[in-house]
């Protein structure tokens, strides 16, 4: 099967076929086990899986987080299936890639002060970095992090315009919030504005929406927290999809729609 990424902006049409083609949606590499294992967990109260959101008592039902998961991802929506492949609807992927390109259309109109951040580096780093040139070439502040900033986890620094954690000298995967609540933190207390928008993806997206910043976030059939918080208005926009396929130039199409869409195209290359 040919799943090189395709060139130059792909309609919905493209853009759908090779979500599915590139396994980023359709039939995903996630087992089902391990999504209802997730779901069951933030149901069970695992903070780890909270990704920096207070959910209290309200998604205590692990059958309410599945549905939640059917109708804004597309995992199969039958209980009784437990094992084998589960699935990321690609049209839902569009649907919220649309959302998001709204949000960043207004992030440009504004020149408003945004943040990306990843906790994936591996597979998101060069989407949120792309989408960071766009918008500072729209005239956008990309808000650069205070300096010395660390968690139990490791260090929070910027790299490429993208708020990343760093560990022993490696760009760390990482759920949490801390991240996102040491920058939010040390801005504030540096007297500075918070950024009136974050882009990111995990905790950093949790955090930043559950302290009252306009936030979006990318999030895996895995991962449902973003998309309980999008359920709940919370969170802006949620977009599902696979956050770590096999090569990063796969994501390459779908950043060029979105920027396409949020009338950044022409300036995905600064």
């Amino acid at each position: 099967m040919d799943t090189m990424p395709i060139s130059g902006t792909p309609s919905r049409a493209e853009l759908v076929d090779h979500l599915v083609r590139t396994r980023i949606a359709g039939e995903v590499a996630t087992p089902r086990e391990n999504n209802l294992s997730h779901y069951r967990q933030l149901a069970n109260g695992n903070r780890h899986f909270w990704f920096g959101l207070e959910f209290g008592d309200r998604w205590t039902d692990e059958q309410d987080v599945l549905a939640v998961m059917a109708e804004r991802v597309g995992v199969n929506d039958d209980p009784e299936y437990r094992y084998g492949q589960d699935t990321i609807d690609a049209e839902l992927t569009v649907d919220g890639l649309d959302r998001l390109a709204g949000r960043l259309r207004k992030a440009a109109e504004g020149r408003q002060r945004v943040l990306l951040a990843t906790g994936h580096p591996g597979g998101l780093l060069e989407v949120h970095h792309r989408t960071a040139a766009a918008l500072r070439a729209a005239g956008c502040e990309i808000v650069v992090i205070p300096d010395r900033l660390q968690t139990d986890e490791g260090y929070v620094m910027q790299f490429a315009d993208v708020a990343v954690l760093e560990h022993g000298a490696t760009l760390w995967h990482t759920h949490s919030g801390e991240p996102m609540k040491a920058i939010l933190t040390a801005l504030e207390l540096e007297g500075r504005p918070l950024p009136d928008l974050v882009v990111a993806d995990h905790g950093w997206a949790g955090y930043a929406a559950q302290h009252g910043v306009d936030a979006a976030g990318y999030a895996d059939c895995n991962d449902p927290a973003l998309f309980l918080a999008e359920s709940e208005g919370t969170l802006q926009v949620a977009v599902p999809l696979d956050d770590h396929v096999v090569s990063p130039r796969y994501y390459d199409p779908m950043t060029a729609y979105l920027l396409d869409r949020a009338g950044l195209g022409e300036r995905a290359e600064g």
